[in-house]
């Protein structure tokens, strides 16, 4: 399976950074912004979350809640946010369901099978995908002037 921009996803759940099953469905919010990224700790996914960070108002001002995914355990991924200060939350995709879903597994990240693709998806309020970027390149990051404009 493989979302498509115009598809409505059905709810999606994931454990926050603190074990929390954290549960985002239609109605929740404006615009949800899911932020696939490769790993914790790699130096590209730090310069992607750290720009995040240092965006939130816009995000916050514009009504739409942002979520980093990967597939690191939720521990790793707690170490990771505190040494970022980041004041968004980070889901442990660890079982590759939702990366599944989504159409983002990669099947060479380094030899690693299964690690995210860097992608980012716009949901609006009813779970339907308005924006959809999936980054073959890991040395990329998405294109934030587009997620922006889809959340506008």
């Amino acid at each position: 399976m493989s979302y498509q921009i115009g598809d409505t996803i059905p709810s999606l759940t994931l454990q926050d950074t603190e074990g929390t099953h954290i549960t985002i469905e239609a109605g929740t919010n404006n615009y949800t912004v899911l932020l696939f990224f490769p790993l914790a700790f790699s130096s590209v996914c730090t310069d992607e979350l750290c720009s995040v960070r240092d965006n939130m108002k816009l995000y916050e001002s514009l009504n739409a809640k942002v979520y980093g995914i990967s597939i690191d355990s939720f521990f790793s991924l707690k170490a990771f946010k505190q040494s970022l200060s980041l004041n968004f939350t980070l889901l442990s995709d660890f079982n590759k369901i939702q990366s599944t879903n989504f159409g983002v597994n990669n099947d060479d990240h380094f030899g690693m099978i299964g690690v995210a693709k860097r992608s980012a998806f716009v949901l609006d309020s009813d779970m339907k995908i308005v924006h959809s970027e999936i980054l073959e390149d890991a040395g990329n990051l998405p294109n934030f002037d587009k997620i922006k404009e889809a959340i506008k």
